[in-house]
Parts: structure tokens; C-alpha cells; sequence
């Protein structure tokens, strides 16, 4: 992905000091649970050459820290804290208008650059889309973590309300799903509005090849 989640970064500290091997229901079993003071501080140690905004992104939010302490597997009323804490930090356009340019989404959805050590400064960060999902269905490289977006919008009759609640999903998928995988695309400013905007017409643009055949 184009930045590295917290959460990612302590799954691979927790490998780096031994303290998940196997991830299997006997070894979860047998093991116990990871003291979470030993791995912040494991993490902390990692990163102590790297920039104050680097180190920043070690430190979990609330929201990651109650579903790293739950495995995701978070109750009720804490998926309904996660959704209203996250939905207040979701941006609408200004403008009102979801829609952007199809063009420019496939730019943004082929785009995996941003937020990466060797990247230079001024670098424009893309979704990198296709590393979880299959969109334009003549393309044959695409990642199968979630979901294939292949005829979204059509399939969806392209349905003006829908656009809006993708929107939001695109801004911060933790508004929508509690402890969701997605990142935070808006709300962690690797994306713009428009940039969304223009996944947003990728996927609806009735012209947009996720959309045809």
C-alpha cells in the first residue's frame, strides 16, 4: 500500500521479536497474548532514527488501538464509537459534486507511489487500487484482497446516493466499517477530494472501462 498502517507495523514487529510464529488456533492457543507495553516499546526502538512525522505514524489513534487490543473483533458499541469518531472526520466536496474525471481515477487507482522512505519530496501519493481489487475487468493485474469492483457502477444502476456513501468509504472506511482493512484514504491525507472524486468516477462513469464489458 502507499504508507504503512500502524497496525502492519506492529504485526511485523510482533514477528521480529518472536512473539507470533505460526498463526494457527493451536498456536494462538498455546501462546500468550503479547504484553502491549513490551511491543510499543519494541516499535519505538525500530523507528528512532527516522523523522518526528515517521515516528508519529507508530503511535496509535484510538481507533487503531481498540482494534489491535480487540483483533478486530470489536463489540457493538465499540464499532458504533469507531463509526461516529471516524465519520466526524470525513470532508464532503465543497462543491456538492462527487463526480470527478474517470481519467484521472485510473491514474490515481494504478498509482501506488506516496508516503514510501525512497520517495522524493513533492511526490503525489495515488490509491494504488489495484493491489486489492480487480476494476477494470480487461485488466489482467489486480489484487484480491477486497472485493472486485468490476462493473460497480452499472451494476449499481449508478445510483446517486450510493456515490455518496462510497465517497465517505473512501475518506475513512473506518466510518462505515469498524476496524475495516481500507485505509483511511481522506482522513489520513493521502488522497484529496478530487482525487477521490476521480476513483468515484472511475467507478461510476458510465464511459469508464470498470464499467464496460
Amino acid at each position: 500500500m502507499v504508507s504503512f498502517p500502524s497496525h502492519l507495523v506492529r504485526a511485523v514487529a510482533l514477528v521480529a521479536c518472536g512473539l507470533v510464529l505460526v498463526v494457527t488456533p493451536a498456536a494462538t492457543q498455546d501462546r500468550p497474548a503479547a504484553d502491549p507495553a513490551r511491543v510499543d516499546a519494541l516499535i519505538g526502538a525500530m523507528f528512532q532514527r527516522v523523522s518526528p512525522e515517521w515516528r508519529a505514524r507508530t503511535e496509535l489513534d484510538p481507533t487503531q488501538r481498540t482494534c489491535t487490543d480487540r483483533r478486530n473483533q470489536v463489540s457493538a458499541a465499540e464499532a458504533d464509537a469507531i463509526q461516529a469518531r471516524e465519520r466526524a472526520s470525513v470532508v464532503l466536496p465543497p462543491d456538492g459534486n462527487f463526480l470527478g474525471d474517470w481519467r484521472k481515477g485510473f491514474q490515481v487507482a494504478n498509482n501506488g507511489r506516496g508516503f514510501q522512505f525512497s520517495d522524493p519530496a513533492g511526490t503525489v501519493a495515488g490509491g494504488n487500487c489495484y493491489a486489492c481489487h480487480q476494476m477494470d475487468p480487461k485488466e489482467v493485474s489486480y489484487g484480491t484482497l477486497g472485493p472486485s469492483l468490476a462493473g460497480y457502477g452499472r451494476d449499481r444502476n449508478y445510483d446517486p446516493e450510493l456515490i455518496r456513501d462510497v465517497y465517505i468509504k473512501i475518506f475513512n472506511a473506518q466510518a462505515v466499517v469498524a476496524c475495516s482493512n481500507m485505509p483511511r484514504f481522506g482522513s489520513s491525507k493521502v488522497l484529496t477530494i478530487d482525487q477521490i472524486k476521480d476513483v468515484l468516477a472511475y467507478l461510476f462513469d458510465r464511459q469508464s472501462p470498470v464499467n464496460q464489458p
